[in-house]
This record gives structure tokens, sequence and C-alpha cells, in this order.
């Protein structure tokens, strides 16, 4: 299933390339149903426990061998469990509401345009399900190419210097975490494959080796340091994160949605999978350094969206703001923290791509993304506005909505942390980030929507059209939703997180 999933994706990609541009659009919503369907089909059918990596049931699993290189076989390996199905979700569910909102402001080579976006959902599929690190890897890298065109091409005005340093951001930094990975392996003598799953249930019963001199404490904590900076630039999180706003605000509205809302989970998703699931000792001795790079992160990111001007600005540096979050929930190495991490990639990902679609939809109509430019564009766009309001308040937290969620269960987890030094302060400060966070939303809605409407334009500025209203409805639907009965995912999130969380008991 997992296999015709990205297959069809990726030959949808193609058809869409070959379409005429009057047909892509439309064409390419169409195709991208399709996954979704598949992926919901995959979550109604799931019956795995417990985490691929730790030796938990795979759902939905193939393994075939590929080839062999260097005495190691290399396996077309995939499969899903209760910490990657829900992104699976989340990507499909995401890509054809971006889709949609791409109509009204790509109108020059859409077929192209589209079939990137197709492409890229592909490869954020291999993503999410490959257990195979080779196999793995491709898809990883193949995701920079699709979103380093979609930028170069469809952005803004500095589109060529955005894309151009996202690239070579997030490519030095992949070259970073290879480097920490394949040490691993290489210290690992007995195992013959890059299955993740043998990889890390290796290095639980003392697989690793001296190699070169090196004992393995020491080349396990050079790994671990490796993919964690490595990984922490695509998150991104303090003070690698200057590549992300010049990539959201060049970006056009339809690739910020998928950049916020899926490609920077997988930053996240990676640390969890190999940093604090494979290497749960080196995450542990380093609880203390980690969790004070995400606090800082958190309040860090949020006072820079607080000086911003440029809506879009704003909503970039309040992903910063969020990952730190993530961070400190998964280096707690508790049921709710681990839990709550990962319940907040989602949640995160649907508030994230509503802000950037209803700022898109603002644009469309006004041309100008300027906090001091608007005003009174809840008379204007008293729908799309509205929709904007909700999603904001949801960033901030409130009940009942998903943000709050993710957030509730990454505070219950991390605040009496046992793994973390000074579990306490760490939380306060976090918490003390949700303040900041209040204040330049609550700033900035009070700037561009409310007042008397003064905008100098040469554009009528009314109502948005419905398809550029439906996707935001349909995503704050989601959100509610996922607030008021966030078992749908995190039970089986849970299930998976609980052996990460032994992990580190029974080892520290």
């Amino acid at each position: 299933m997992i296999e015709a999933l990205i297959g069809f994706t990726f030959v949808a990609a193609l058809l869409v390339l070959l379409a005429p541009d009057e047909w892509a659009g439309r064409l390419a919503f169409a195709f991208s149903l399709l996954p979704f369907a598949g992926a919901l089909y995959l979550w109604s059918g799931f019956d795995g426990a417990g985490n691929a990596l730790t030796g938990g049931d795979i759902a939905y699993a193939t393994q075939i061998e590929w080839l062999e290189v260097g005495g190691r076989t290399v396996s077309w390996f995939v499969g899903v469990d209760g910490i990657s199905l829900p992104l699976v979700v989340l990507t499909t569910f995401l890509v054809p509401l971006a889709i949609v909102s791409a109509w009204t402001p790509i109108d020059a080579r859409q077929s192209q345009f589209y079939g990137l976006m197709l492409f890229m959902e592909a490869n954020l599929l291999g993503v999410f399900t490959a257990l195979d690190f080779f196999l793995w890897f491709v898809f990883w890298e193949a995701v920079l190419v699709p979103m380093y065109f979609l930028i170069g091409v469809w952005g803004g005005p500095r589109r060529k210097y955005a894309a151009i340093k996202f690239f070579v951001y997030t490519n030095a930094a992949s070259l970073l975490m290879f480097i920490g990975f394949m040490s691993l392996t290489f210290a690992l003598g007995d195992t013959q494959s890059f299955a993740l799953p043998e990889i890390t249930q290796a290095i639980a019963s003392g697989g690793l080796e001296t190699w070169f001199g090196i004992s393995p404490d020491r080349i396990a904590m050079i790994a671990f340091v490796a993919m964690f900076a490595g990984f922490a630039v695509k998150v991104p999180i303090v003070p690698v994160h200057t590549w992300l706003p010049d990539a959201h605000v060049e970006a056009p509205t339809p690739v910020s949605v998928l950049l916020a809302g899926v490609l920077l989970k997988m930053g996240t998703y990676a640390l969890l999978r190999f940093n604090f699931t494979m290497l749960p000792d080196q995450a542990s001795a380093l609880a203390v350094p980690i969790a004070a790079i995400a606090v800082i992160s958190v309040i860090y990111g949020a006072m820079l969206a607080l000086a911003q001007k440029d809506l879009k600005r704003i909503v970039a540096y309040s992903s910063v703001s969020s990952m730190g979050y993530v961070i400190l929930g998964l280096v707690v190495f508790t049921e709710y923290g681990v839990g709550g991490a990962t319940f907040q990639m989602v949640a995160h990902g649907l508030i994230s791509g509503l802000m950037f679609m209803a700022v898109g939809v603002i644009y469309n109509a006004t041309h100008t993304r300027m906090v001091g430019d608007m005003s009174g564009m809840a008379d204007r766009m008293p729908v799309a506005v509205g929709i904007l309001v909700a999603g904001a308040f949801g960033y901030m937290g409130l009940p009942l909505m998903a943000g709050f969620a993710g957030e509730f269960f990454i505070f219950v987890g991390s605040f009496s942390a046992p793994a973390l030094p000074y579990a306490p302060l760490f939380t306060a400060l976090a918490m003390f980030g949700i303040v900041i966070v209040a204040g330049y939303l609550l700033s900035a809605m009070q700037s561009t929507l409310f007042g008397p409407f003064e905008l100098e334009t040469d554009y009528e500025v009314g109502p948005a059209p419905f398809h550029d209203v439906a996707p935001l409805a349909v995503l704050l639907v989601a959100i509610i939703v996922l607030g008021v009965a966030p078992d749908i995912f995190f039970e089986m999130i849970r299930d998976a997180a609980l052996p990460v969380v032994e992990g580190v008991t029974i080892n520290g």
C-alpha cells in the first residue's frame, strides 16, 4: 500500500508536468486527493504496536533487498508506526489544500509548479515511511530539489538568494548528518544492513565497537552531536534558523504552507528517530544544553516575531518558536513529553499552514504584507479575516484547539521530568513564550484587521474567492477537531513513544 501511495504520487507529478497549463491546477488537485484517501485507508486499518525502530510492530511493512554497499545490504524497506503515520496523513492532507490555495497567485508555468508540488509530496511520503537509511536519505535529499525550484522560479524579488541560501544550508547540514550516522554504522562491526530497526537494536544491545582507536561511547557522542547539528538546521532552531525567514518571505503562499507545515517536521521527525531513539544515553547526557537551546528558540523566535512588520516574517519566526517546544518535549524523555512533541508536529503543521494561507489570501487582495500599510481588513474580507483570527488564537494555545493540546502535553511531560535537571525552570521559561506569542499576534491583528480602511491601492479589496477561503475553513475545522479529540492521533503516538522513554530509563 505504501508503494502504491508513493508510486502513484510520482506518476501524478509526471502527468501534471506534461499537462497544459489551463488544466494543471485542477488536475493536480484531483490527483492529490487519491494519496489523501490512501493515507486515510492506512490510518483506518492501522494495527501497529510499539516503535518501529525498537522492535515494535511495523504496519504495512515491505522489505526487499536492493543492492550491496561495502558489505552491507541496502533494502527497499518501508513501513509506518504511531509516529510516522500521523505525519503521512498530515502531508497528504495539506498538499491538496496548498494546491487549491495556488489557483489565484500562480499564473505562470502552472504545469511545472503543480508537478513539482506533487513530486515533493512523493518524496515527503518516502521520508516518513522509509526504514532503510540509504532509501531514507535518497528521499530526504530529493525533497530539496523541488523546493529549490519552487522558491527560485515562483518566489518574490529576492527568490534566487533565498533559494540558494535554503539549498546551501540544508545540503551542508545533510552532509554533517550523513557523516555522523555513517560513523555509527562503521562502528557496528557485526551489522550487515542499513535497516534502521536493526541498527537501533544493535546499538541498544551494546554492538558499538572501538573504531580507529575511538571508544564506543565517544563514537556515539560524536555521532549524536553531528546528527543533532545537521537536523537542527532543518527544524530549524536557534542559531541555525536564519535561512527560514528568507525562504518563507520569498516563497509563494502554497510553498510556504508546505515548508512550514511539513518540511520543518522532517527535522524534528529525524531528531526523534535518529538522535533520541537510537542514542538515548547521549541525549540524556546532553539534556541540559539541549533544553537550553529549546527554550532559547522559544523565547528568541518569539521576540524576533515581535519585532517584524511583514506578516509572513511574523509567522515564519513563530515557527522557530514553536519548534523549540518540540525539542523540549523530546529531550525530557517522558511519555507525555515525547508524545506531546510528536503531536505538536501535527498541530503546528495545521496551524502554521492556516496562518500562511490566510496571509496569502490577504496579500492576493492587497498586494502588501506590511503591518503598517493595512488596517480595516475585517470589514473588507470578513470570512478570511475571521479564520485568520481563529488561527492566531490557535497559535496562542486557545483550549479546544490543536495547539493547546500539543503544548499542554509537552508541559505536563516536561515539568517533573526525571531525565532533565531543573525541569520546572525550563518548563516555566518555555511557557513564558506563550505570553510573547500572544503579544505579537494580537498587535499584528489590531494593526491590520481592525480600524478604518486606509490602504491606498489600485486594486479592489473585497471578499476573497470561494476557492481561496475553502482551504482555510477546512484547516480550521481540522484544528478544532484535533483539539477537541486529540486521541485521534495521540493514542497511537503515545504507544510508539513509550519504547523511546523506556530506552533511556533502562540505559540511564
